[in-house]
């Protein structure tokens, strides 16, 4: 009853559980459902997800529930196995106790490393070594976010370049976030943020700190982190900077897309089909301005010897074809 039965309708009976006039409350079935996204591992698809959209269908033709699919989605995790690439088991020895690593490193360290060392969709062997990787990132962000050098201005000229650069890769790296969370990217989600704290750094350095450009950076840097270290985000965003409490209850920033926009862009030129050269044009270059620079490039005039092209292709912000 409860493998088979009970487990194919509990996200119903968990809308109302002390509902007590029907199997749930209406008002919160037609908030809640359908389902968004379905988790687990493959042996879910033909098993209880399968009765799972049997007992709708079937509570549908009574008239109990709506449409026809109770989820939305289904997403499928891989696999951690151990060391030795085997499943993990008692029997191989080959199981690694969560709470051991908890106990040293910290529930929010070790939570990032499972969602850094591999795909969640693909999972990979364990690698004890290599959640030292993750412990020096964490440090170095606590670092930055309390280090009193981080909360107070500078009285020298900052160059504007320095904070329009800081914007720019704040709000391309949240566009980043943003998408991989959506689609369960999440060891992306770290090595974003770990560039993103790389070049905050070096903002700071230039002289950013206390700057708007520097507390706009805080403020959607933490958020971003909140989802991934959610005790360290919180520690940092209320405790240490005063921030409204919680973290957790703030909305997720938006994208400034004028900010993300690069200066410059990087078009590669293909001569005959294979690419030869690369040029750099501004992002808002015409189709004339990107044809001329290609053209212009040494490596291209090698190939045209002299001659016209006998086409030029240009697909702007991609690519450029040259046809000799």
């Amino acid at each position: 009853m409860d493998t088979f039965m009970c487990s194919s309708w509990y996200h119903l009976r968990y809308l109302s559980p002390h509902y007590d006039k029907g199997p749930f409350d209406e008002a919160e079935y037609n908030y809640w459902m359908p389902v968004d996204t379905y988790t687990g591992g493959i042996e879910h698809a033909t098993m209880h997800l399968l009765y799972t959209r049997f007992f709708h269908k079937a509570l549908r033709d009574a008239g109990i529930t709506e449409g026809s699919e109770p989820m939305l989605q289904l997403r499928n995790q891989g696999m951690v196995l151990g060391e030795d690439h085997e499943k993990m088991s008692k029997s191989r020895g080959n199981v690694v106790a969560p709470d051991v690593l908890v106990n040293k490193y910290g529930a929010d360290t070790v939570r990032a490393y499972l969602m850094f060392f591999a795909r969640w969709d693909m999972g990979a062997p364990w690698d004890s070594k290599g959640i030292e990787g993750t412990v020096r990132w964490m440090r170095r962000v606590w670092l930055l976010f309390t280090d009193e050098a981080s909360s107070r201005g500078t009285s020298k000229t900052i160059p504007q370049s320095i904070l329009r650069d800081l914007r720019r890769k704040v709000h391309q790296t949240l566009k980043r976030v943003t998408r991989d969370f959506e689609t369960f990217e999440f060891n992306t989600i770290i090595s974003s943020l770990m560039e993103l704290l790389n070049e905050m750094y070096k903002a700071r350095e230039a002289g950013a700190a206390g700057t708007p450009e520097w507390n706009e950076a805080v403020d959607i840097y933490l958020k971003m982190l909140a989802p991934v270290c959610p005790h360290i985000a919180e520690e940092l965003w209320t405790e240490q900077l005063g921030r409204p409490y919680s973290i957790h209850q703030q909305p997720w920033p938006k994208v400034d897309e004028a900010a993300a926009k690069e200066d410059v862009i990087e078009i590669p030129v293909q001569v005959n089909g294979k690419v030869r050269a690369r040029v750099t044009v501004a992002a808002e270059a015409g189709e004339d301005e990107i044809k001329a620079a290609a053209l212009a490039n040494d490596a291209v005039q090698k190939y045209l010897e002299g001659k016209p092209p006998k086409k030029v292709i240009v697909a702007k912000g991609r690519l450029v074809s040259v046809v000799v």
